[in-house]
């Protein structure tokens, strides 16, 4: 059991569970749990971790957004409130949320960080995301995901 699944167990959120072989030769990790669990793309949704701080000060939060999208990271910075974001490099990402990259979840992670999912989750009535770590995914209602991460709803992704 990963935190992201204890974390939906223990808010008595219904989730599926769905590992998959990961080939550790490839790194298109969405598009690996997609074909692998036979789902459109877009209904899979990535994690990244952004800094929303400042040179000095970082401040992590997380984007959440389907796989074949890009980040619009002013509009991700906008949603939670500040005026521009840069993408965390990877070890901070990993040491934030105690996760490794392409396992990076957005449910229990090590530090609570603002969140932002791309509004078109709601287009899904199961959204997948890393269960954790590579090869699990999870599958969650859209408003059970919005409410157990606390999120912003807002159009993220390009």
């Amino acid at each position: 059991m990963t935190p992201a699944i204890e974390a939906a167990t223990t808010a008595r959120i219904k989730i599926g569970i769905h590992p998959y072989p990961h080939d550790p030769n490839n790194h298109q990790y969405g598009l690996e749990a997609s074909e692998a669990l036979h789902v459109p793309a877009n209904s899979v949704f990535k994690t990244l971790v952004i800094d929303i701080g400042s040179v000095t000060k970082p401040k992590f939060a997380l984007a959440v957004l389907p796989v074949p999208d890009s980040l619009k990271l002013k509009a991700a910075a906008a949603a939670l409130g500040h005026k521009k974001a840069a993408m965390a490099d990877p070890h901070s990402a990993e040491r934030v949320t105690g996760y490794v990259r392409g396992g990076i979840s957005p449910l229990g992670t090590r530090t609570r960080l603002p969140t932002v999912i791309d509004i078109s989750a709601c287009d899904q009535a199961r959204v997948y995301c890393s269960g954790g770590k590579r090869g699990l995914d999870i599958s969650i209602g859209w408003e059970d995901f919005v409410l157990l991460t606390n999120a912003t709803v807002a159009s993220i992704a390009r």
